[in-house]
């Protein structure tokens, strides 16, 4: 009988080894299989194998976010600020001479860094039509933008341009030779000196919109566009809302309305361009703030990193980007986040504007100058009037009805008219007229009295010749200056 319960199953006794059974010491594997996992415990496993490679993943990112987030380096020990010219009195002759004070110093603010952001449109031709100089101070967390209008005058290559036509002038983007020139421009006038440069196509601002899901904005008002041509139309209704990129795009480029066959309509800005600034300094504001929001910079990484690369002109590297950026997120405040316009007086055009050169000096020494030093008056080269030609004499009396300004010209609230002195600045000559001549140049002509007009006698009165119908004297032809600039283009162009 127990034969046959061994036979069939029963209890398997050890194999004899020396009379006793054979023990497994420890590390030495079990013969028999691993008891299978729950699902519970695969879930464990799972997790913490995932716990363990996002750790890994975020100890190195933390490691190479702090080595190539290392502050930039712009000082440069060569630079050297223009001297000064003062006059002074020879002891010895009592003469009055000229003497040159040397430079300020150069040494600059600790993290201080200056930034030219320029905005082009392929709907203006490449202009540079949106200019921005911005200043970040990173130990105290400010940033400082000064929009720089498009319509203002500048010395270019001995000749008075606008500003936004620099970049094209000077070649465009061949060979960097466009913006150089342009940054050389605006530190030439501001006085202040540019690290970097951010070339930005509109374009970007509508996909960089899409990518934070929208921002809420308040449109200040009614914009109806419709170019015909271009296939590109506006149309977006007062009062805070949340727009897409497309919409932000319509907001940014608006600046008149038209009716539904494209005939624009006299209905821009009141203060033209500027009041366009205004609405784009706004905008900027809402971006800024939504994107210094931890959850929406850091969640869709990848695709802001696509649209930088796709629609940016830097000289910005990798690890300047990650240092600005690791220096913003969660560190500066939209209360000090600060946009202003430069400090302008109309060129007496009623177009185009000029820089106030006091008002400038004050704006850039406050938030933009990286120097330890302010920044003086003669490191500024300002366009301070142009000569603009002459008014034609009417030869009938004249009218009461006044000449109408462009529609975009700049708001009379906000600019007194050109025989004022705006801003404790120099007055601006009405046209055809020019304050002090400069030393290569005599007085217009149109100041002297004309020989010819003079020296003809008036024929005397006959009875034939009723007074009343005798004709009046011939009106000499205005004299009129050369202008150097660039024909005045019109708002808008």
């Amino acid at each position: 009988m127990s034969q046959e319960r061994d036979n069939k199953g029963g209890k398997r006794l050890p194999k004899e080894t020396g009379g006793a059974p054979r023990r497994r010491t420890a590390g030495q594997k079990s013969g028999s299989p691993r008891p299978k996992r729950t699902g519970k415990d695969l879930i464990r496993h799972r997790i913490f194998v995932v716990a363990t490679v996002v750790a890994a993943i975020i100890v190195a990112a933390f490691v190479l976010w702090n080595i190539f987030s290392a502050p930039p380096d712009v000082d440069t020990p060569n630079i050297t600020r223009p001297p000064q010219t003062t006059t002074t009195v020879d002891p010895e002759t009592g003469e009055e001479i000229e003497v040159e004070v040397p430079g300020l110093s150069a040494d600059r603010k600790k993290e201080f860094y200056t930034f030219l952001l320029v905005g082009q449109d392929t709907f203006g031709g490449g202009n540079t039509d949106t200019m921005m100089l911005a200043a970040y101070d990173v130990p105290n967390q400010t940033l400082n933008v000064m929009s720089l209008p498009r319509d203002t005058f500048v010395n270019y290559n001995g000749r008075k341009v606008l500003l936004n036509s620099v970049y094209n002038r000077a070649g465009g983007s061949r060979d960097g030779k466009g913006i150089a020139a342009l940054k050389k421009e605006v530190e030439e006038f501001t006085g202040i000196p540019v690290d970097y440069h951010v070339i930005v196509q509109w374009e970007a601002v509508g996909e960089l919109v899409n990518a934070i899901d929208g921002v809420e904005f308040d449109v200040p008002r009614r914009m109806y566009y419709n170019d015909l041509s271009q296939g590109f139309k506006i149309d977006l209704q007062p009062g805070m809302q949340h727009l897409n990129g497309e919409q932000a795009m319509q907001l940014i480029r608006w600046r008149h309305n038209s009716d539904d066959s494209g005939h624009i309509l006299n209905s821009g800005y009141a203060n033209g361009d500027l009041g366009r600034i205004q609405t784009q300094q706004d905008f900027m504001k809402a971006i800024i703030k939504k994107c210094l929001r931890p959850e929406v910079i850091l969640t869709n990484l990848g695709e802001y990193i696509t649209i930088f690369q796709k629609n940016v002109v830097t000289n910005l590297s990798v690890s300047n980007m990650t240092y600005f950026a690791k220096s913003a997120v969660g560190g500066l405040d939209m209360d000090n986040v600060e946009f202003i316009t430069m400090p302008w007086k109309n060129a007496g055009d009623g177009s185009h504007v000029l820089p106030v050169a006091s008002e400038l000096l004050k704006a850039v020494n406050a938030g933009f100058n990286p120097y330890k030093e302010d920044i003086r008056s003669h490191e500024l080269d300002i366009v301070t009037s142009i000569d603009l030609p002459a008014k034609s004499t009417p030869s009938a009396e004249p009218s009461e009805t006044p000449d109408t300004e462009p529609s975009e010209s700049p708001d009379a609230s906000q600019t007194p008219t050109p025989t004022n002195t705006p801003n404790g600045d120099e007055p601006v000559a009405p046209p055809g007229v020019t304050t002090t001549p400069r030393p290569s140049e005599s007085p217009k002509a149109s100041a002297a009295p004309n020989p010819s007009a003079s020296a003809e006698p008036s024929p005397a009165p006959a009875e034939s010749q009723p007074p009343a119908t005798a004709p009046p004297e011939p009106t000499p032809p205005p004299a009129t200056q050369p202008v150097e600039e660039e024909p005045l283009l019109p708002p808008g162009v």
